[in-house]
């Protein structure tokens, strides 16, 4: 099967590369910085942006949230099956 990503630069405004499932923890940062976040159940969603701000947003059930994040926090957050998008 032939790659149609083959070569190209990653772009941030997509697509994704892949998505890489998030475990919220209040210490660690994300293995990568994510270029959104998609939230199965929703609920809140606390997490550091690129720039390094700490963030709470309310998500409903399926939502994508396009903004860097480098961490999602344990503390605060309730929406759950959250995935990131990495390039």
């Amino acid at each position: 099967m032939s790659n149609p990503f083959e070569g190209r630069s990653p772009n941030l405004s997509g697509p994704a590369r892949d998505l890489l499932p998030v475990t919220p923890d209040d210490a660690a940062d994300l293995p990568r910085i994510c270029i959104g976040l998609y939230a199965e159940v929703g609920g809140a969603i606390v997490f550091t942006s690129e720039t390094g701000a700490v963030r709470t947003v309310s998500v409903s059930d399926f939502s994508i949230l396009p903004v860097a994040a480098r961490r999602v926090h344990a503390s605060g957050t309730t929406a759950s099956g959250l995935h990131g998008f990495v390039v």
